[in-house]
């Protein structure tokens, strides 16, 4: 009998700042309060779709001054100082989930441009329109450079001094390439100073991201398409895995991706919720049904599928969105089987057989 894993990163999903924006949201939401949001809450359009369900209305900056007296949630990217003076301006209540991160980040680049002013030239590396870099060159009243790439380096003047900052969720390769290129552009005598100012529980995810997927046959990496992050972290899979495939829902899988496949591993970006990449796994599980129902064994008993399902810590648990019907089996381990009796031998050596038959029973009730 051939098993097929399919295992949830334990570390891809929201970041400690998303969480804490969707967290607020729903708290105000469960008040019975009208709440709106400058912006997506989240880069993810199922968990926009969640919460707009829940209530809460999605606005663009051109409606913020229609809201006299209402609540605005500013999300984790953070906001301009423009944003704040109209909210005051219009009586709104502010509910303000900034990253911390972000927010730090903001003070920095507001004290070194007001002590500078125009002397030395704040260059942010970060992606032109997304709404944390608009927050960023706000606190410079419009007067920071934004630089992508290297080739965006020629809006400096290297004869002036320079402040290097960088989008929190950016990379640190791309980050230390920009540094090397100014080093070695800038006129002598010019002062230059950078800050690493990318997120470490961003940052720290690529190593982790890219041996998890060098371990896998099949990589299926959730995210939305307004992801910037997703975007670094599918990459980096790529790199390591050629069978990478990018999907925003479930809906998106394909049977043939996973075509022979023995271990398919489920990840994601910061902005991409827990309960999506369960929903993923699931359609995943669904493709390997309809797969074997139609090869069975020599035995005639259909193939064990084993499903690991990587946990989080208790208290992601408590946030997340869906509930956790497996909360109190093993870390790692789980049997999905089409049938029970398929999955018993396997079960009995890894979880013993009370855990077992509490699995089983769950696995008829959901069914």
């Amino acid at each position: 009998m051939s098993a097929i894993s399919i295992e949830i990163d334990c570390e891809s999903g929201f970041c400690f700042g998303v969480v804490t924006a969707i967290r607020k949201a729903e708290e105000e939401l469960a008040k019975g309060s009208r709440l709106y949001c400058l912006g997506d809450i989240v880069h993810n359009s199922a968990e926009v779709e969640r919460l707009c369900g829940k209530g809460l209305e999605t606005i663009t900056h051109s409606r913020l001054e229609e809201l006299r007296g209402e609540k605005v949630l500013l999300r984790a990217h953070g906001e301009p100082p423009s944003t704040y003076r109209i909210a005051d301006k219009m009586g709104i209540e502010i509910i303000d989930a900034t990253c911390p991160v972000v927010l730090k980040l903001q003070q920095r680049i507001k004290a070194k441009y007001d002590a500078d002013g125009n002397r030395t030239q704040i260059v942010i590396y970060g992606k032109n329109g997304h709404a944390e870099v608009n927050g960023l060159v706000g606190q410079t009243e419009g007067n920071a450079i934004v630089i992508e790439d290297l080739s965006g380096l020629d809006k400096i003047d290297f004869n002036r001094d320079i402040a290097l900052y960088s989008q929190t969720t950016k990379s640190l390769e791309g980050f230390n390439e920009i540094i090397e290129e100014i080093q070695n552009r800038i006129a002598p005598g010019v002062h230059f100073e950078y800050y690493d100012t990318i997120c470490r529980q961003v940052a720290n995810r690529v190593g982790h991201l890219r041996d998890f997927a060098a371990g896998k046959d099949v990589i299926l990496f959730v995210a939305g398409a307004k992801s910037s992050n997703g975007k670094i972290l599918y990459r980096q899979c790529c790199e390591v895995n050629s069978r990478t495939y990018l999907v925003a829902d479930p809906s998106q899988l394909e049977e043939s991706w996973i075509a022979g496949a023995t271990s398919i591993g489920i990840c994601g970006a910061t902005s991409t919720p827990r309960w999506l990449m369960e929903d993923v796994a699931a359609k995943a599980q669904q493709l390997i049904d309809g797969y074997f129902r139609s090869r069975r064994c020599g035995d005639g008993q259909p193939r064990a599928v084993e499903y690991l399902l990587n946990r989080r810590r208790q208290s992601e648990r408590r946030r997340c969105s869906r509930p956790q019907i497996f909360a109190d089996l093993p870390r790692t381990r789980m049997v999905f089987a089409l049938q029970h009796g398929s999955a018993r031998s396997f079960g009995r050596r890894h979880m013993g057989r009370a855990k077992l038959r509490r699995c089983m029973g769950r696995l008829a009730r959901m069914a």
